[in-house]
């Protein structure tokens, strides 16, 4: 059932009851409040930052936009970029371009023009749906992107090469427009992360949107009592299809813009929150917070708080540990996936396997996995080798690029980039990214190994450890460290700290300084090699959702 019927069953069925809830608290916004007439719905109370909208609003304004689009051309395969900040409005117009039958397809809103330009060229989209934010951005390059295409900008005082949302909204009807879709049309294209170079695109069927949907509900037993907080960026795989667990299950959530540990535990609060998706510096700023004595925990209302879930990178098992002596009765799971598997849960952990922190854990619903060696030979259990998946929320290629395609794709599986092993009882763990690996005097060296051992020191907030050129040994292994607020701590404490690590693990250089993460709270390693001069070394991207 393509992820639309969802949207309109909703409507149908629990139309007066609350789909969205966004807030804003951390930003006095006032140009949202003149929004008042045409987005809120009557609702306890009203603030300038809370906006809220049912699911028969949701549906209606999904189905405004699709017939929007329609009238304008846009037809069943056509492509439509949306590249806007999270709000209210995003997912109604994400649900609009699919009811239409066209291709959604999602910007990474910290793309600069170059990107944006190509993002737009790669995928040949027909439409950009773009926000105040990116007037600039757009600007730049205006006349190629409005050539043989269509600019649509959402809020007010519209640019002159585009033309206004709000305007030809309005009069559009609200009725569902009447296009067949089903779970093998293409459904979106959303770019891999883009940490070095230009980001490729990914092809989607609506049966991996679908699969995603109904994935989260079952790994995370959603139903229509709780309320889901999303706070990292809706163009990322890992938000949209986090939410859609809601979205099949019927349930409430909440798009929280700000991610400092009291806004975050004040909207959990605030709205009685059941289940949050942390990143991990999110989940350490909050316990930071709590250890120093800044917030207190019984300061708010979090006894309704059932789950507490992590991914998009590696999770050191310490942070768990810390974070359960916090929340004793939180459940926890870890999510693993990239966007060629429509994001996260093809690897789950699962929430009754809490022992085995420091997994990625089992193979998620409807899906497959192996490890294999260079020679795409399986390995045997506990050996080292590439992970990869299977199941029906694999991509069907990286459009426009079928030699790429080639390479990670094969007989239906996708190979993940990722080295990984298994223990005896079938949990995977992360043992690296494929291309981080650090080749030392001719050893493997696996940069999480250490980084999980070196977060163990009390007085580090975060690491991340890299290959740098080394005459002799080709590459030696360098910690980048940043530190807890108010510690102290020099090269040779931690050279100290260190030596209960394998002579080979240990860190030849330590550098203190803030480490890069992206807006999905992966660390930026690309970023640290160009800093520090490992240029000459071979190209590594991450693609993990």
């Amino acid at each position: 059932m393509p992820v639309t019927e969802l949207l309109e069953r909703n409507a149908r069925l629990y139309g007066d009851e609350v789909a969205l809830i966004e807030l804003n608290p951390e930003q006095n916004d006032t140009r949202r409040t003149t929004w008042k007439e045409y987005d809120l719905i009557e609702s306890n109370r009203f603030e300038p930052y809370r906006r809220v909208i049912t699911w028969e609003v949701f549906n209606e304004k999904a189905n405004r936009f699709a017939n929007l689009l329609l009238g304008r051309g846009v037809k069943k395969g056509d492509k439509v970029a949306i590249l806007m900040y999270n709000c209210l409005e995003w997912l109604p117009i994400y649900f609009g371009v699919l009811k239409t039958g066209a291709i959604a397809v999602p910007f990474n809103f910290r793309y600069d023009a170059d990107e944006i330009l190509y993002c737009a060229e790669l995928a040949e989209v027909q439409v950009i749906v773009f926000g105040s934010e990116f007037i600039g951005r757009i600007e730049q390059y205006a006349d190629r992107l409005s050539r043989g295409r269509l600019l649509i900008y959402t809020d007010d005082n519209c640019p002159n090469f585009a033309e206004s949302y709000r305007e030809m909204v309005q009069n559009c009807s609200s009725s569902s427009p009447d296009i067949e879709i089903t779970d093998d049309d293409f459904g979106a294209i959303y770019f891999s992360s883009g940490t070095t170079g230009f980001p490729k695109a990914i092809l989607h069927k609506h049966q991996s949107l679908s699969q995603a949907a109904e994935m989260e509900m079952r790994h995370h037993e959603i139903t229509r009592d709780d309320t889901f907080l999303c706070i990292p960026p809706l163009y990322h795989t890992g938000a949209k299809f986090h939410w859609m667990g809601s979205l099949c299950a019927g349930s409430k959530a909440v798009l929280l813009k700000g991610a400092k540990p009291k806004t975050i535990l004040s909207a959990i609060s605030n709205e009685r929150c059941t289940i949050v998706w942390l990143l991990v510096p999110w989940a350490q700023d909050i316990l930071e917070a709590f250890d120093t004595g800044k917030l207190n925990k019984d300061d708010f209302h979090l006894s309704q708080w059932r789950l507490m879930h992590i991914g998009a990178q590696p999770v050191p098992p310490s942070l768990i540990k810390r974070w359960l002596e916090y929340f004793p009765d939180h459940k926890y799971d870890t999510n693993y996936g990239l966007s060629e598997s429509t994001g996260p849960g093809c690897v789950h952990l699962g929430m009754e396997n809490v022992r085995k922190v420091g997994a990625i854990g089992v193979p998620g619903y409807r899906w497959q996995c192996k490890i294999v060696d260079e020679n795409d030979n399986e390995v045997k259990q506990g050996e080292v080798g590439e992970l990869c998946v299977k199941g029906p929320g694999v991509m069907t290629c990286y459009y426009n690029n079928e030699e790429a395609t080639r390479e990670v794709l094969k007989d239906g599986w996708l190979y993940t980039g990722d080295v990984a092993k298994q223990d005896e009882e079938g949990f995977y763990y992360l043992v690296d990214r494929k291309k981080d690996v650090i080749v030392s005097g001719g050893e493997n060296i696996y940069p999480v190994q250490i980084e999980d051992f070196i977060r163990k020191n009390n007085k580090i907030k975060d690491v991340a450890v890299i290959g740098l050129p080394d005459p002799r040994l080709g590459e030696k292994t360098a910690a980048i460290i940043e530190l807890v607020e108010g510690a102290s701590c020099t090269k040779e404490e931690l050279d100290e700290f260190c030596m209960a690590l394998p002579r080979y693990k240990r860190p030849k250089e330590i550098i203190f300084e803030e480490i890069p993460r992206n807006a999905t709270g992966k660390i930026e390693k690309n970023k640290l090699r160009a800093m520090h001069g490992a240029d000459n070394l071979v190209e590594k991207e991450t693609s993990n959702a």
